[in-house]
C-alpha cells in the first residue's frame, strides 16, 4: 500500500513540476562559470529535475545496495552462532544445580522452608 502512495505522489509532484515547466516558457541566461547561455526555463526546469531524480535514485539504490549486504552479513553471523551454540549444547550435556547425592525429597523441603520462611512462619511450625 506504502509503495502506491508513493507511485501517486510521484506522479502528482511530476504533473506540477510539467504544467509549471510549460508556463514558464520564456528565455533565460544561465551562467556556467565559464560561459553564459541562453536556455529556455522550461529546459532548464526539467532538466534541474531530472538531475536531481537521478541523484535520489542513485543515492536509494547504494542505500538498498549497502542494507542488502549488511542484512547477509547478519544472516550469515547468525548461522554461525547457531552452529557454535549447537556443538556446545547437547543434550548430555545439561548439568543440574543440586548437590550429589541429593534426592528429590530434599529439594522439595528446602523449597517448602524456603516459601514458608518468606511467609514470616519458621520452617519447623506449619
Amino acid at each position: 500500500m506504502k509503495m502506491q502512495w508513493t507511485l501517486i505522489a510521484g506522479l502528482v509532484f511530476a504533473l506540477l513540476t510539467g504544467i509549471f515547466a510549460v508556463i514558464n516558457v520564456d528565455s533565460v541566461q544561465v551562467n556556467l562559470l565559464f560561459n553564459t547561455v541562453q536556455i529556455p526555463l522550461i529546459l532548464l526546469i526539467l532538466g534541474c529535475t531530472l538531475i536531481g531524480g537521478i541523484i535520489v535514485g542513485s543515492y536509494g539504490i547504494f542505500r538498498q545496495y549497502r542494507l542488502q549486504r549488511e542484512n547477509k552479513q547478519l544472516k550469515l553471523r547468525i548461522i554461525e552462532l547457531e552452529n557454535s551454540t549447537s556443538s556446545y549444547s547437547s543434550p548430555d550435556s545439561y548439568t543440574t544445580t543440586e548437590p550429589f547425592g541429593a534426592t528429590e525429597t530434599d529439594s522439595i523441603a528446602q523449597t517448602d522452608s524456603i516459601q514458608s520462611g518468606r511467609k514470616g512462619n519458621s520452617a519447623d511450625t506449619l
